[in-house]
């Protein structure tokens, strides 16, 4: 590689690792040669105001073609902040949240910030958000030319979800000062043997698990474990390729086709916990400032119980908070877990845990030393910033002087709701899963938990009915539990649609149905009314891990037709306490300041 192509290859766009691929050597290799020959990008701004007049804004993009470097230099202390780059279902908006208020309070304590990231659409690339913006891939090369040019004092990449926390080592190990909780210790809560290590030196449970490098040692694992089991790839975004199995053909066909599964990256098995509750904790915590672990402060900032069953990805799950159905032991066994992992994972800042509650047994599903997706809600709930908080504790303030010791537990309700985009995709079943499909989150709050719920639906476009009728058609699984549910509806002055298996149930437990055909059997039936507006709300809960196709045109046909469905039988409770919530006394609209 001569000095003039090495220059041409990089003037042209070629990464470091790429010519290292095309040259058989390693990226660092590359990296030292193009250094050693000061073959380096220089930065240029955007010119905000199209030659017209001198642009000030401070947008920057780098370029090897030679000229002049436009860059500002301060004697300030600067914090680069790693965006969580380009948008993308699965992604999360509220990393973007995350990483600018931790610009606003860096700022505030005389930093000065840096904010790296490649996505035009967010407000992390506002021009009044930080004090310089680089409009740049989110790459190992392309990060470390930034913090050397600039000479930062440290960076912080707990804030922009999996995308920055995946190069932490790497930029450690490049001499990056990465602020907050270590990349070791976060390597801990990602890597799978490590994590169960510290969860049994810990004794605290997590589903029986294994791990396959094959389609061998998957089945072989699942067996052990006895299905329902879930499968995922390791160190991925959104819940990606996750799935639930409940054969050994469906684990045959997802190792073959949903995955690549190598020693370097492994799939994880875990026994599939049914009918358990989902609980997320966001906290905060100082302990890794101080030499003995047994020092500095762990606060939780909330505990968020989901409306669905666990199964259904968290960014795109139905959460109530302050918890309602979990007793006072699981909360404080909730509690007393969630500090010993802060503690064992000396965190500075953030951390997220989702826990499984089966019976009186708390399992641990995860653990991420990071800020999470519902760091925006929680703050809005309990009437704290907790991504200001987290960004002066990790550039050396402590949860003393910041005056935050305590627990927060509101009077009021909030519940979160997702936004999802299937009106935009024709066809799509809209079953949730532990892939995230969700394009964004509202939510409710009141005093009262259904108005709240009520509220969250609204905001989410898909208001609940005070009347009229609605469609129930539910799996075997939820036919002994499903004439409950119908009965509230009844209570609440709604008529029942069925169609013949479902309605057998409800009228053996002595309540009025309307039948309507199935789809094959002729018209009117199910689709028909949905199209005539003749029906309300629908509650339809999947029968089996393949959904047949019927169920797939009735759920589809909801979403284009804006009726209200629940896919689930906790989501249809929900559904009937915000309808009696709503016609016992309607809604009054607060500002948020004045929950607060």
């Amino acid at each position: 590689m001569s000095p003039e192509l090495l220059a041409k290859a990089k003037s042209l766009g070629f990464s470091d690792r790429q010519i290292a691929n095309l040259c058989r050597k390693t990226e660092d290799e590359i990296r030292a040669l193009r250094k050693s020959l000061n073959i380096v990008p220089s930065y240029r701004l955007v010119d905000t105001c199209a030659a017209e007049f001198e642009a000030y804004t401070p947008y920057y993009y780098s370029t090897y073609d030679r000229g002049d470097d436009e860059i500002r230099q301060t004697s300030k202390r600067k914090v680069m902040i790693l965006g969580g780059g380009p948008n993308r279902i699965g992604q999360g908006i509220e990393f973007d949240y995350c990483c600018v208020h931790a610009s606003f309070a860096l700022k505030e304590d005389g930093f000065e910030t840096l904010m790296v990231n490649s996505n035009p659409e967010t407000v992390s690339t506002d021009y009044d958000t930080s004090d310089k913006l680089f409009f740049e891939p989110l790459t190992l090369e392309d990060v470390l030319h930034i913090y050397e040019r600039e000479k930062c004092w440290g960076a912080i990449a707990q804030f922009g979800g999996q995308t920055p926390l995946n190069l932490a080592l790497g930029l450690q190990k490049n001499g990056v000062n990465i602020i907050g909780t270590s990349p070791q210790n976060i390597e801990i809560a990602e890597d799978r043997k490590l994590f169960s290590a510290m969860l049994n030196k810990l004794n605290i449970p997590q589903p029986p698990n294994g791990l396959a490098t094959n389609e061998a040692e998957a089945l072989e694992a699942a067996t052990k474990l006895g299905y329902p089991v879930l499968v995922r790839p390791s160190f991925v975004l959104g819940g990606r390729a996750m799935q639930i199995v409940y054969s050994d053909a469906e684990l045959k066909h997802y190792m073959r086709f949903a995955v690549e599964a190598s020693p370097k990256r492994p799939v994880l098995v875990d026994k599939f916990l049914e009918d358990a509750v989902e609980v997320d904790v966001d906290c905060i915590a100082d302990v890794g400032r101080f030499d003995n672990p047994s020092e500095g402060t762990i606060v939780i900032g909330g505990m968020l119980e989901h409306i669905e069953f666990a199964g259904v990805h968290s960014g795109d799950a139905a959460m109530v908070m302050p918890p309602h159905t979990l007793t006072q032991d699981v909360l404080q066994t909730i509690r007393e877990y969630t500090h010993a992992m802060a503690r064992e994972l000396r965190v500075i800042g953030l951390m997220n845990i989702q826990y499984a509650v089966k019976g009186k047994t708390v399992y641990v599903l995860e653990v991420n030393p990071r800020a999470s997706r519902t760091i925006p809600f929680v703050s809005k709930s309990i009437g704290l910033p907790l991504a200001k908080v987290a960004a002066r504790v990790m550039a050396g303030k402590t949860l003393v002087e910041l005056g935050f010791t305590k627990e927060i537990w509101t009077k009021h309700w909030a519940i979160k709701e997702s936004v999802f985009p299937f009106n935009r995709f024709h066809g799509q079943d809209i079953l949730l899963s532990p892939e995230m499909r969700s394009t964004g989150e509202v939510m409710g709050l009141d005093a009262d938990r259904g108005t709240a719920y009520a509220k969250s639906q609204m905001a989410a476009n898909s208001p609940l009915p005070l009347s009229g009728r609605v469609f129930i058609s539910v799996s075997n699984s939820d036919k002994k539990k499903v004439a409950a549910v119908a009965k509230q509806f009844v209570e609440l002055g709604f008529d029942i649609v069925s169609t013949a298996g479902t309605a057998k149930v409800l009228e053996e437990a002595g309540l009025k149905v309307e039948r309507v055909y199935k789809l094959a059997e002729g018209r009117p039936n199910t689709l028909d009314l949905l199209k005539n507006r003749e029906i309300q709300l629908v509650i339809n809960t999947p029968a089996g891990q393949t959904p047949r196709a019927d169920e797939v045109k009735i759920r589809t046909t909801a979403v284009y037709t804006g009726t209200p469905i629940m896919t689930t039988l906790s989501g249809a409770r929900a559904a009937a306490r915000g309808i009696a919530a709503l016609k016992k006394n309607g809604y009054s609209v607060k500002t948020i300041q004045e929950y607060h």
